[in-house]
This record gives structure tokens, sequence and C-alpha cells, in this order.
């Protein structure tokens, strides 16, 4: 008789479940304002941007959607964030490594440009001014028309970049400098400086840096003492093309003749690319 009763039971049961109406597929829904990331390498440091993109769609922007000298999320949904994996300078000012809420204060004629450190924050609702790190002031500028939201680098170099928000007809830029070419000299300095006797390869990459960077002196020594090291052909070929920087093609002539003749087996490609140089140098 139990028997039977749990029988029934269970029937009931599976019964009842059938009987419930399936639940809806869940739906993931595209945003209306699509989030965005950028990242950019200035010289050693590596800089993203990550944020999310309104569009204009037929809507006055500045001083309307976006209220003039109120604090703005600088973008859609949540805070944007800015990162940077080395401390860098903002329009000259110093800021440590590290991720940020980028908000800012739209103004007609100057925007402030606010990295606080809630860089979890949704939107500016809980804005906190007491988090902010660093305020630095930007200028607006017209620019051509963009119906979303953008980040951008257009200037870049080994120590410092211009990074513009750009929306509807509007540019705001602010430059980043990371310092990367005086950071580096220090590097190789200390590098070269421990370099053992017969360690060419050490000195011969500073020299290049030195060389790219128009640290001529530098160069000079450094490539004196990779020689010192080991003459063979690319230490005697930097050695020419030095020469030829100094505006000493002659001697660059000889020293690049001398950097062929020291070539190995497995340099011939390189060999004929010296000697192509060597002969735009004669001409």
């Amino acid at each position: 008789m139990r028997k039977t009763i749990l029988i029934l039971a269970m029937l009931v049961a599976v019964s009842a479940f059938a009987q419930q109406p399936a639940q809806a597929p869940q739906v993931k829904y595209p945003r209306l304002s699509q989030k965005a990331s950028m990242t950019q390498t200035i010289g050693l440091t590596d800089m993203t941007i990550t944020y999310s993109r309104p569009g204009v769609k037929g809507r006055q922007i500045w001083g309307a959607l976006v209220p003039y000298d109120q604090v703005w999320r600088t973008g859609a949904n949540e805070a944007t964030v800015i990162t940077f994996s080395d401390d860098v300078k903002i329009n000259g000012q110093p800021l440590a490594k590290g991720s940020y809420a980028l908000a800012t204060i739209p103004g007609k004629d100057s925007w402030t440009l606010i990295f606080n450190k809630a860089a979890d924050m949704w939107g500016a609702f809980t804005y906190d001014q007491s988090k902010d790190v660093l305020r630095v002031t930007a200028k607006p500028e017209k620019g051509e028309y963009r119906e979303w939201l953008t980040f951008g680098v257009p200037e870049l170099s080994a120590d410092k970049a211009t990074v513009v928000l750009r929306w509807e007809n509007l540019v705001v830029p602010f430059t980043v400098d990371t310092g990367a070419t005086a950071k580096v000299a220090e590097a190789a300095r200390s590098a070269v400086a421990s370099a053992k006797a017969d360690d060419w390869r050490t000195p011969l990459a500073a020299a290049q840096f030195a060389l790219d960077n128009n640290m001529l002196d530098a160069a000079q020594a450094y490539s004196d003492q990779a020689l010192k090291a080991n003459e063979n052909i690319r230490t005697l070929w930097f050695k020419a093309r030095l020469l030829q920087k100094q505006g000493r093609t002659a001697d660059a002539v000889r020293a690049g003749e001398i950097a062929i003749s020291k070539a190995g087996p497995n340099d011939k490609d390189f060999a004929g690319e010296i000697r192509k140089d060597l002969n735009s140098w004669k001409r």
C-alpha cells in the first residue's frame, strides 16, 4: 500500500512539472551606446581607454545633452576608464601609473579633465571629488563632424602622444608624456657600464638608440666601446653610418668597405645591403 501511494505521488509531481510553462530563452540585447577600447603604446608605456560611444542622433550635444560646467562621464553607461602602465605626465602634470575614471567638466571655452580613483563607478552619479587624483584644463577646438564619440591618438613620438576626444563637431586634446627617451638613455648607460670586455652587442644596441635620438656624443662613445670589444661587420657598419651622419662621407665609405671585408658566411644579404648604401653615398 505504502509503495502504491509513493508511486502515485511521484506521478502527480511529474505531471505538475510537465504542465509548467517553459522558461523563455535569455536574450542579450545590444547597447545603444556600443562599448569600445583603444590601446596605444607611447615609448614603453601602454595606455588603454575603455569607453562607451554615444551617438549624436540629431540631438544638440554641447550645452544641452551634455551640460556645460557639470561633471560628465565622458561617454555613456559606465565611466570612461583610462589606464597607464607607467607614471606619466598629463598636460605637464604628473600622474602615477594605474587606472582612473576619466571624467570631464565641459565648458564653452575650456574643459576640465578629471582623473579619479573610482574607476569602477557607473557614469558620474556616484562621482566623489575627494577621490580626484589630478585635474588639468584642455582647450576645445572645432573639428570634422563625428556621429559617434571617439578617442584617438593623431600625434605620437617615443616620448609623447596627443590624445583627442572627438564628438559632433568638437575636438578636445590633451598630451601624455612618458619620458621614455630619458629613461632608456639612463638604462643604456648603466647597461654599457656593466658590460663585459668582450660584449659588443650591449654597447652597439645603446649606440643605435643614441643615434636614432640624435645623441651623437653618446653614440660615438658606445660605438668605440663596441669596436674595442669586437671589430666585426656590424660594429664597423655602425661606425660607417655614424661617420656619414657626421658629414664625413669619404671616411664613412672606407669604414663601410672594411665592414664588408669582415662579412662571414651568413652575412651575404647584409653585405649586399651595405653595398647599396655605399653606392648611394658615393653618388
